[in-house]
């Protein structure tokens, strides 16, 4: 029987959704939880995985066209089924189709996975988990029948697998998964094109201003030694990788040293709500991903709750899923605080916009090499060429004086400087 593919609710504020391209052509083989189409919402862009192996015989929807979740865009038939038709005709906004059934629709709105082996998964079929899920125990030789599922009902989740594999429970390591495609970046215009926006150019365009309109932006930039960060870096990279599988990177430490700060302030943390303000239980860390077609914002939810390595391995987990466009709408949603990298593109500092409805963000400068006077413990001064790192704290002034920002700050140096934790 022909299966229906449909634009997947991709959470529950969303109701419609833009093709913005075909991964197949009528006529090509697919198999189930392959990538099939990519997706552009007000809140992500996404891949969305076929919902059964087969051909796809007949596009729907074509790309650039707009319709409302749950709408049928394309079918897939059997292997061995009619011809697809040479040719569809392109689509006007297309109209709701009657709702999916309970089947259809759930595989059609499981988070989209990259393309998985063709052999068919008759081990997994009864344990429940996503399609990112299986594709992860594939790679690492795991039985999903002898996880211990912590998700809702019994459902195995990623963390799972993970720390199934940390316990060595798993088979010998399988050779090294391939690299994800990156999505194609929009061609360069030509100078005098009029080129139109993207629909998520569109949405950052609107929510820049709109941040603008609401906030009263004020900034304060803080020149910070980490040394001692870099070195411990250097000295730990290396180990840090073969025991836990995960690059050391520096955001980590940012983060975990902003968390200090943020329970020491909590106003910090903290959002508008008319004339109240709503202060927050966790910290959401909202990680800012620079992507080729855009800038996207995934969160790192309780992160306050995590530990060096946890921040870390959600961080680098946020950042691949960004790039390939593997992100869900809930992994974009409920930042309290949000931290910018410009640095990483040689930017001494940057004067970031707010990110609603938080009421700070933490802008990280360059690391760069400098002289700098140095006091030793008995007052004696010399010059030394040290790490530095500027750090800029965008912060809402209707709620966030100077004061309190200048002290989250100083808080902030202080524990980079200073550093101490166990990374690990």
């Amino acid at each position: 029987m022909p299966t229906d593919v449909v634009m997947p609710q991709m959470g529950e504020s969303i109701f419609e959704g833009t093709i913005t391209k075909w991964l197949k052509k009528p006529g090509d083989k697919v198999q189930r939880d392959e990538p099939l189409f990519e997706i552009s919402t007000d809140k992500v862009d996404a891949e969305i995985p076929a919902p059964a192996t087969g051909v796809l015989q007949e596009i729907k929807v074509t790309e650039g066209n707009t319709v409302q979740v749950n709408t049928v865009v394309g079918v897939i038939g059997e292997a061995n089924g009619p011809a697809p038709a040479a040719s569809t005709p392109p689509a006007a906004k297309a109209a709701p189709a009657p709702p999916a059934p309970p089947a259809a629709k759930k595989e059609a709105s499981a988070a989209p996975a990259p393309p998985s082996a063709p052999e068919k998964d008759e081990d997994d079929s009864d344990v429940r988990s996503s399609p990112l899920v299986r594709k992860l125990a594939r790679e690492h030789n795991v039985d999903l029948a002898k996880v211990n599922g912590t998700g809702t009902g019994g459902r195995v989740t990623k963390q799972d697998i993970l720390d199934f594999v940390d316990k060595g429970a798993s088979a010998p390591a399988p050779a090294p998964a391939p690299t994800p495609r990156a999505p194609a970046p929009q061609p360069a215009a030509i100078p005098g094109d009029l080129v139109p926006m993207s629909q998520m150019r569109k949405i950052i365009a609107q929510r820049m201003i709109e941040s603008r309109r609401t906030s009263a932006h004020v900034h304060c930039m803080f020149e910070v030694d980490i040394t001692r960060i870099v070195s411990l870096r250097n000295k730990l990279k290396n180990g840090f990788e073969q025991r836990y599988g995960a690059r050391l990177t520096f955001m980590p430490f940012f983060v975990r040293a902003a968390i200090i700060a943020l329970q020491q302030f909590p106003i910090v943390n903290a959002s508008l709500e008319a004339d109240s303000i709503r202060y927050h239980k966790h910290v959401n860390a909202g990680i800012a991903v620079a992507l080729d077609w855009g800038l996207i914002v995934p969160v790192l939810k309780g992160a306050d709750e995590l530990n060096f390595l946890g921040l870390q391995r959600g961080i680098t987990d946020l950042g691949e899923r960004a790039r390939s466009k593997k992100l869900m709408p809930n992994d974009v949603e409920g930042a309290t605080f949000t931290i910018t990298n410009p640095g990483q593109f040689g930017a001494v500092f940057g004067l970031p916009i707010i990110n609603q409805p938080n009421v700070a963000i933490l802008g990280i400068g360059g690391i760069t090499k400098q002289p700098m006077v140095v006091t030793d413990k008995d007052g004696n001064d010399s010059i030394a060429i040290r790490s530095v790192v500027h750090l800029t704290l965008g912060y809402d002034h209707r709620i966030i004086d100077g004061a309190v920002a200048d002290q989250f700050m100083a808080l902030l140096k202080k524990t980079l400087e200073n550093w101490s934790e166990d990374v690990g």
